[in-house]
């Protein structure tokens, strides 16, 4: 047993144990202080027009992204930065179940809100698809280049400082966007900050008739319950699917322009061909995942 273990320890075990437990708590109370004092810097007008600032982390192989304060805004696996690796953030991704896998690099996707740029750099790297992002807050698309791999603009990635809410009412993009993303938080996380039947009913135009969007309900003051029955407001009860929320509480709502039929057999075989083109577990989101009951 471990107590009987201790018991035959040396002095020097005893002596390497205390050091080490004490050099913990020291790296311990240095990232926190470090956290402290980058959490408590002032919002800077001058720089950032107001917005808070943006603050990168690392722990090991994760670098997280936080908007002045402890809450994450986003997070990265360094040594496979152009991966999904949050099971939320991979379930935003679902609407790949009803899509064509073999024509995915001739479709659009849209993200509003960058976060650390997990789903932008995955449908533009990973899935080929020309991919623009909407982002609020210009020092977030600065850090996402220097600190999370963002790629550069180009003819097929656009990443503009924009709010989503005009984004969304922008005819320019009205009926072109195949997979659109919403994960909308400001620097408390606290519940999403664009929340309203007419702004999905305009998320709705967006898409192609094909077309999906994913949506994060996340935060201790969300009622999920409610943003749900406001997307139905918009889409159509047929027209929504809802996961069940993950272990951190991340509850993922997805809607469609078009309804779309729901057929276990095919679902599987298709989250079976997403599983062997790339790093998303497909199949456990059909154990979690099913058509809004109406």
């Amino acid at each position: 047993s471990f107590l009987k273990q201790a018991m035959t320890w040396t002095p020097f075990d005893l002596a390497v144990g205390l050091i080490a437990c004490l050099a913990a708590v020291w790296i311990g109370a240095v990232l926190a202080k470090r956290q402290a004092r980058a959490f408590n810097q002032p919002l800077s007008s001058e720089n950032n027009g107001g917005l808070p600032p943006v603050n990168v982390f690392d722990y090991g192989d994760m670098r997280f992204l936080h908007l002045g304060s402890p809450a994450v805004q986003g997070s990265m696996k360094i040594s496979k930065p152009f991966e999904i690796h949050l099971d939320y953030v991979q379930r935003m991704m679902a609407g790949l179940l009803l899509t064509d896998l073999d024509q995915v690099h001739h479709l659009r996707a849209m993200q509003l809100g960058l976060g650390a740029a997990s789903l932008t750099k995955f449908c533009h790297t990973q899935l080929g698809m020309h991919t623009t992002a909407i982002e609020l807050n210009p020092q977030v698309i600065a850090t996402c280049r220097q600190s999370f791999h963002l790629p550069p603009n180009s003819d097929r990635l656009q990443v503009e400082v924009n709010d989503a809410a005009a984004a969304a009412r922008d005819e320019q993009w009205h009926g072109k966007i195949d997979l659109l993303h919403v994960d909308l938080y400001d620097q408390d996380a606290a519940r999403p900050v664009i929340d309203t039947a007419d702004f999905y009913s305009d998320c709705r135009h967006l898409l192609t008739s094909n077309g999906c969007m994913t949506v994060n309900l996340f935060g201790h003051d969300a009622n999920d319950e409610d943003s749900l029955q406001k997307i139905i407001t918009a889409f159509g009860a047929n027209a929504v699917w809802a996961f069940k929320p993950t272990a951190a509480g991340n509850s993922i709502v997805m809607a469609f322009r078009t309804p779309r039929v729901f057929a276990p057999d095919a679902l599987m075989t298709q989250a079976r061909a997403i599983e062997a083109r790339w790093s998303l577990p497909a199949t456990k989101w059909l154990k979690v995942l099913a058509p809004v009951k109406h």
